[in-house]
Formats: structure tokens, sequence, C-alpha cells
């Protein structure tokens, strides 16, 4: 276990003097028109914690783990309310038909590779069981997403065990998200270029000023790429130098909302719907081969159902229909960019069999976007 803390210290320590990443703020680039929370990350909404463990061997393994928890308490005994909307499902997302079912969540959401959903679900279940008040529980419901990594990672030798699952549990924490090629996204490929973890924030304004919605995604899913509305995919593909962008449709996209504002199941699926409009802004199209699934919880104590506390009643009051569409607007703003965070925040890795994939251009990316800039700008002097 130490070996695998001290192997991903390293591996991010010398990504960072290879490559030092950027966030796409980072360029000036803000996607949308609300403000982010101050980490910009999925952990500005309250409690929630993220963990994340990566394994990577240089041409052999590139994968990894990452944990979302909505709060630091036993989430089985205080289950969350909860809801997924599948944008396509060609994936595996274990533990989605229970909660489309009762509407809550009562496990940590955990990300990995397509062909370790069931060894990482039979790890979550071990932490599930060994927590002090599940001692006499015989069911719960583990919730494993993932994305295919098979080109980067030997997706077949199933290398993500059960002390990472549990080693990315006990790392979980608030405060900043590593992003790029870590925990689950370290193998991933996102339009032809390296993918990964991406995140981000919203902060409500009007009448939801308290509230705050946060995104995280592990991307590896194709279409046309567009950077802030810009259809940067469209250039590369136009230029016969970057002969190599060919970005296939399919793949993948696992998208996990959090937001602390009081919203039963049913309006968390109405959330969770949004997502894909963020996805879709990126350029992604959700094609025939992609898997892309969004899990939407909302943090509020009083929301929480309290396992086994014989009550004839659960919730408490929820913001009403006519009030949420700044959450919507939301998760839409912070979806697109959490997807381009995966894509700027990415560094090299050499991949299965030697296998590499391109970083995003991004110094190409900006140039695009401020020429456009300085067309629309001469435009409007024009008028």
């Amino acid at each position: 276990m130490k070996k695998t803390v001290s192997f991903l210290i390293l591996f991010v320590f010398v990504c960072t003097l290879i490559s030092p990443a950027q966030r796409v703020r980072d360029f000036g680039i803000q996607p949308g028109i609300m403000e982010p929370g101050q980490l910009n990350a999925i952990t500005d909404v309250p409690g929630v914690l993220v963990g994340q463990v990566t394994i990577y061997h240089p041409g052999e393994i590139c994968t990894g783990v990452t944990v979302i928890l909505p709060h630091d308490g036993n989430v089985f005994q205080h289950k969350v309310p909860a809801a997924v909307y599948v944008g396509n499902g060609f994936g595996k997302l274990m533990g989605s038909t229970q909660i489309e079912e009762l509407g809550y969540l009562e496990s940590p959401v955990v990300l990995t590779n397509t062909l370790n959903v069931p060894k990482v679900a039979d790890a979550v279940l071990d932490y599930i069981l060994a927590l002090p008040g599940n001692e006499r529980i015989r069911s719960a419901n583990p919730v494993v997403g993932e994305t295919n990594d098979g080109y980067l990672n030997d997706i077949r030798g199933r290398h993500v065990q059960s002390e990472h699952v549990i080693e990315a549990i006990d790392l979980a924490k608030s405060g900043p998200v590593s992003e790029g090629c870590v925990g689950a996204g370290t193998g991933t490929i996102c339009f032809a270029y390296k993918g990964g973890i991406g995140t981000s924030s919203r902060l409500m304004s009007g009448g939801l000023s308290d509230y705050t919605v946060g995104v995280l995604v592990q991307t590896n899913f194709g279409g046309d790429l567009k950077v802030d509305g810009y259809p940067v995919g469209e250039y590369f593909r136009n230029q016969k130098k970057e002969s190599h962008y060919d970005p296939s449709p399919d793949g993948s996209c696992m998208i996990v909302v959090a937001t602390d504002a009081p919203l039963d199941a049913r309006n968390l699926k109405r959330l969770a719907k949004r997502a894909i409009l963020g996805l879709a802004r990126t350029g992604g199209i959700a094609s025939n081969g992609s898997g892309d699934y969004v899990i939407a919880f909302s943090t509020a104590p009083e929301m929480r159902e309290h396992y086994g506390s014989g009550t004839v009643t659960t919730g408490g009051k929820t913001i009403s229909n006519d009030r949420i569409t700044g959450l919507f607007q939301g998760v839409i703003e912070a979806t697109e960019e959490a997807i381009l965070n995966s894509l700027f925040m990415a560094t090299e890795v050499e991949g299965y069999k030697g296998h590499k994939v391109p970083l995003l251009p991004k110094q190409k990316v900006i140039e695009l976007l401020e020429s456009s800039s300085s067309i629309i700008n001469n435009r409007g002097a024009e008028k």
C-alpha cells in the first residue's frame, strides 16, 4: 500500500517537471457565465470527498481508481438522494437500478476501467460491511462506473486490486482535486487526445445563492472537439499537418454531479440530464459505442434517509420546480469545463505495448480562440 502511494507521488511529481499542466481558466478561457466555486471543483460542494490511486508502470499498466464520497460519515447508514441518467448505455454502471428504483445512494461512487468493475465492487462491499454499525446488514449496493482504457492499459490484466480501492477511500478528502492522468483517468483518451479526470463547480445566484453544484468527469469519448464554442476539432481535421486528428465518436464519459441544494431523486434526475448538454457543448455526441452515464446526488443533510430509523416519512423541504433553472445552467457549465480541464491537465504517459496518445496542443487552441475573438471584436467595431 505504501509503495502505491509513493509511486503515485513520484509519478505526479515527474509529470509536473516534464509538462506543467494548467487548467482551462489559467489560459483565460471561462466557459459559461456563472462563477465557479473557490476551488472550481466538485469538493466546493460541502461534505464531498475525493480520493484517487494511480497505477502506472510505463509500457504496461496505465489505470487506477477514483472515489467520490457524498459525506464523511457512514453512507450506508445515512443515504443521500440520488439519480442516474443514461445518455447512451454502452457501458457498465453497477448499482444503477437500485438508485433508479429507490432514489438513494448508499455507497461511495467509484470509477475505474471496464474489466475491473466486478473486482472494485467486491472491494466496496468489503469496505461497507466492515464499517462500524454495519455488522448486521445483509445487502448493500456498491456503485461502480467505468470507461475502457484498453489502448493505453493492459486492461485484461485487471490490475486494480481491493487494496487500491480501500486506499483511495482512505485518501478521500475535501480540497483541491488532482486532474488529468490520475486515478480512473490515467489511461483514458478524449477527442483523440489524452483525456482523464476533470472537475469544475458553479455557485448559484439569485434565489439559489446559498447553493453550489460540482461535477467530476472521467473522459474517454470522441466527437468533434469544441473549446468555449470554437470548432477546434474541425480546424485540426482540415489541417494536413495535423492528420493524426481522426477521433472516433465512440468511447465513454462518466459524470458525477454533486449539489448541496435540497433536491429529491426526481429533480436530481432532471439535473443529471442537463449534464449531457455540457458534454454536447464540448462536441461529444453520445454515439452508439459510447457509455455516457450521469450520477447526481444531494448532500443536504435534511434530505438523507437514515437506515433503520423506523420513521414513517422521510426527506425535507426541496427546491421548487420553478426555482431549479439556475442549477440546470450551473451543471451544464461545470460539466463543459470539467471535460476541458481533463484535456488541459493531461500529461504524457507511455501506455501498453508502447502506445502513446498526443496531448491537446493547447498553445494552438489558445491562438485559435484569440484569433476568433479578434475577428468578432473587429466585426463589432465595424458595426
